[in-house]
């Protein structure tokens, strides 16, 4: 799997590609979020580096939203209509495996930490003005996991790096209440999955299917 870019290029890379679209003014919104992000339980198994033994465990994982790098997120909206709207969105979500249990599989970090980034395609539903000048919303999109993987074990083998890992998802329920014309801010659930299948140095190999759950608060700019 390639490997070279951090997921703050990915987020900027998902923003240039928002901007670079010729959109009427107004139609496109530009989000910047962050918040309260948990995961819970997943099961972990693979090889394990330098032997091929098989490993299998069920991880508690730990969010640490606002420890370095923090979570957050970028979405870009082009809303096609009054109600409807599509666009990208860029998530650096984490998760950290609890010392008991990565030692007790043999790892002395285990850890997607400078992101299990997440990048979708979203399809999104408003109901504008419903409540005065509070805007309520749905949506969700489908794309890829592309995490910084953190992986040492405890036989000297090394991991760190990003990779592509597999297919990814989410789904949102919030709504946006206008300071301006331009400015909006805006409160929201959200819930990931990611199916994640990545390669360890020493020929060893991890998968995990992850979800995450959170509550974003942000702002958006209107073009």
């Amino acid at each position: 799997m390639k490997t070279g870019r951090t997921s703050a290029l990915i987020g900027l890379a998902t923003a240039a590609a928002l901007c670079a679209a010729p959109v009427a003014a107004q139609d496109l919104e530009f989000s910047l979020y962050s918040g309260w992000q948990t995961a819970p339980h997943s099961r972990v198994k693979g090889d394990y580096p330098g032997t091929g033994a098989d490993f299998d465990a069920l991880i508690g994982w730990d969010g640490k939203s606002f420890e370095m790098p923090p979570y957050y997120g970028i979405r870009g909206t082009w809303w096609r209509s009054e109600n409807v709207g599509f666009g990208l969105e860029f998530t650096h979500t984490k998760v950290y495996a609890p010392d008991d249990e990565k030692a007790a599989i043999g790892f002395d970090d285990l850890e997607f930490t400078d992101g299990l980034n997440i990048v979708t395609a979203n399809a999104l539903y408003r109901w504008p003005n419903r409540w005065g000048s509070v805007t309520p919303y749905v949506g969700g999109g489908i794309g890829i996991s592309v995490p910084h993987v953190d992986v040492d074990s405890t036989n000297g083998f090394e991991t760190y790096e990003l990779q592509y890992a597999g297919p990814a998802a989410r789904l949102m329920a919030g709504a946006s209440y206008d300071l301006t014309e331009r400015v909006s801010v805006f409160g929201e659930y959200q819930f990931t999955y990611s199916s994640n299948d990545v390669d360890l140095e020493g020929e060893g190999s991890l998968q995990s299917d992850i979800k995450t759950n959170a509550v974003n608060f942000g702002v958006t700019l209107k073009f």
